[in-house]
């Protein structure tokens, strides 16, 4: 061998010793350990190994970072790859819960591990411990099969317990005598100041559970600051307003009757009113022994918002089995609903209603939008008060969303394509082609449903 040949294959081989040495080390000191998502309650510890070691240092907020992180050039790399990562998701706040895992995190998680987006390769090159190899792919996801089983509506045919967006149930359970009480008081004026405003006035079910204005009129012709959510379906929710402040039905009851701007009133004046009827006392507490007051009265509501279901759309119809409920146009519309990732927030029988997401995950909409924000615009941040929750907002449903208009939180978007156009923009970075959003558009109008056996 050639003296030059010597030396190169002398360079050569130190280049490898140090290609090697950073993953070699990182087997032994460069993988997160006791993060939160080990901490976390879940049922299978070694999900919650598997995704410590391949997520949590970039989706895991206050995880150690490598030890070549200090490096001049990794450094900045890092501390950006963990920035855009904690944006997108931060794993360990959607695992941190006693209860199921939410649909929205398991959506997420399934998705990642079955395009092989996560963990990056780069990542993989310098964690060879990360890469999801040796089984670990395959718990990951028969977990996330479990889960979601566990999480299906009662009555829910086995087939469809595990899939990523299910049916509407067609009933939940509820007391039809407390119901139709409800009913009538979700349509009962008394329940404002003046006598002017019901439950129904900006939850019209004409209207699609909602008043299809930009926000909504109280009494005295006073504008609400929010568009109003419909109440088609409400029971589905994981947590009721936009920004959650309510956990139940019955407490989203309590909120409007208080609210000065809305229906201007409270409890003392709104039961004087009420046991002044005989007629009405008599039927009520019949049904309510302990007689009209706060509690009664917003579980008649909300168990009459129970019976608001919406079963038997055209998309329930082919998710059922009907490959003919849908035409072609609007089977590409689910296609590219699925391949966009929108269904890992738009998930389960309510395509939503599970999370809080950002408003404008991969641009500033605020900025874009060029309007002074709002109080309604802070999101989860006005009840949570942190800062990491501004403009996090609950993801809305989409069952029925060709009758709820106008869009978003600010009602801004008129139209479905204006909606389907600014998600692409704000959530996803990437303008869909003409025919692609054409047909989203197409399939989300598939989603109208059926009230007391009458499409919407």
């Amino acid at each position: 061998m050639t003296p030059g040949a010597k030396k190169a294959s002398w360079v050569v081989g130190v280049l490898v010793v140090l290609g090697l040495a950073l993953p070699v080390s990182n087997l032994f000191v460069g993988s997160p350990h006791g993060t939160a998502l080990t901490q976390a309650p879940q049922k299978d510890a070694r999900v919650a190994h598997v995704l410590e070691e391949s997520c949590a240092s970039c989706h895991v907020p206050g995880v150690k970072p490598p030890f070549y992180a200090a490096l001049p050039v990794a450094k900045a790399i890092v501390e950006r790859d963990v920035r855009e990562g904690l944006g997108a998701f931060d794993l360990a706040r959607g695992m941190a819960t006693q209860g199921p895992v939410p649909e929205p995190v398991l959506a997420k998680i399934e998705r990642e591990v079955k395009d092989g987006e996560m963990p990056p390769a780069a990542y993989v090159a310098l964690h060879w411990n990360a890469a999801l190899g040796g089984g670990k792919e395959e718990a990951v996801l028969a977990w996330v099969k479990a889960e979601r089983t566990a999480q299906a509506a009662p009555g829910m045919p086995e087939p469809m317990r595990a899939a990523l967006i299910r049916p509407i149930p067609d009933e939940l359970d509820v007391d039809p005598v407390k119901a139709a009480l409800g009913e009538k008081l979700y349509h009962d004026t008394r329940l404002s100041g003046d006598n002017t405003i019901s439950c129904a006035s900006c939850h019209d079910l004409a209207k699609g559970g909602t008043d299809q204005h930009v926000v909504s009129d109280g009494i005295r012709g006073q504008m609400g600051g929010i568009n109003s959510p419909t109440t088609y379906n409400a029971a589905l929710n994981f947590a009721q307003f936009w920004d959650g402040r309510a956990a139940t039905l019955e407490a989203q009851a309590d909120g409007p009757p208080n609210n000065p701007v809305e229906m201007g009133s409270n409890w003392t004046p709104i039961t004087e009113k009420l046991v002044r009827d005989d007629a009405f006392v008599k039927e009520f507490t019949a049904a309510y022994p302990e007689g009209v007051n706060k509690t009664t009265v917003t579980h008649a509501i909300a168990e009459y918002e129970r019976t608001l279901l919406t079963p038997n759309s055209k998309f329930d119809k082919y998710l059922k089995g009907d490959a003919g409920a849908l035409t072609a146009d609007e089977k590409h519309g689910y296609e590219v609903f699925q391949e966009k990732g929108c269904a890992t927030c738009h998930v389960g029988e309510l395509l939503g209603g599970k999370s809080y997401e950002v408003m404008g995950r991969r641009a500033d909409y605020f900025a874009a939008r060029g309007t002074p924000t709002t109080p309604a615009d802070d999101g989860r941040y006005s009840v949570t008060k942190d800062e990491r929750d501004r403009h996090f907002f609950k993801v809305p449903t989409l069952r029925n969303v060709a009758r709820t208009f106008p869009y978003l939180h600010d009602g801004s978007k008129k139209t479905l394509r204006e909606a389907v156009d600014a998600m692409a923009t704000y959530q996803n970075d990437e303008a869909f082609s003409e025919k692609d959003a054409q047909d989203v558009v197409r399939f989300l109008e598939t989603l109208t449903g059926e009230y007391e056996g009458k499409a919407l």
